[in-house]
């Protein structure tokens, strides 16, 4: 399966590299390649560094102002001119997304591959990985919105939230029938 993983390339402390890291190794146990913005620095580092270390193969799209950043050792490597062909070009090689922590930049492309499924322009799953309850408050948010009649579709069949990295892997493997 190739696992977009939207997240950021901050420096971060062990509360997010270690889940964002062992992600990373069940995705690579697991014989999938992570396809993530390309970036060899902060958190999108340590999550390529574990699934290339754990067996995976790794697919990045970067940006051609962000192309310095790059990571070099890629089975495969992209650069888009702008962040929109980013977003598009990451999801058109993706299976399945993962949301782990991360900035606007991480928001604004959560909201719109789940924007692209409320509308059925993308049945793939979603996983918002909810490392130390960091999307809490958007998740009340998305339920208020289901609650006063602002998604077409029920929440649960937009996104999955997992607490923990081995629950958002087995929800991949199960929406795609590998368990």
């Amino acid at each position: 399966m190739r696992i977009c993983v939207f997240l950021s390339a901050a420096e971060l402390d062990e509360r997010y590299t270690r889940p964002a890291r062992e992600f990373a190794e069940l995705l690579g146990r697991g014989g999938h390649t992570l396809v993530w913005g390309g970036s060899d620095v902060g958190l999108m580092k340590v999550v390529a560094d574990g699934v290339h270390e754990s067996g995976g193969r790794l697919c990045g799209v970067s940006v051609a102002f962000l192309a310095d950043r790059s990571r070099p050792d890629v089975d495969d490597m992209v650069i888009a001119p702008d962040l929109a062909e980013r977003k598009r070009l990451l999801l058109e090689k993706a299976d399945a997304v993962v949301v782990m922590v991360g900035g606007t930049g991480t928001l604004d492309e959560a909201t719109e591959i789940l924007e692209l499924k409320k509308h059925g322009h993308t049945e793939m799953p979603v996983v918002l990985l909810n490392t130390e309850g960091f999307y809490d408050g958007l998740k009340q948010q998305f339920q208020r919105m289901e609650d006063e009649g602002f998604l077409p579709r029920p929440l649960t069949e937009l996104v999955f939230f997992a607490e923990e990295p081995l629950g958002a892997m087995a929800h991949l493997e199960e929406s795609q029938g590998l368990e």
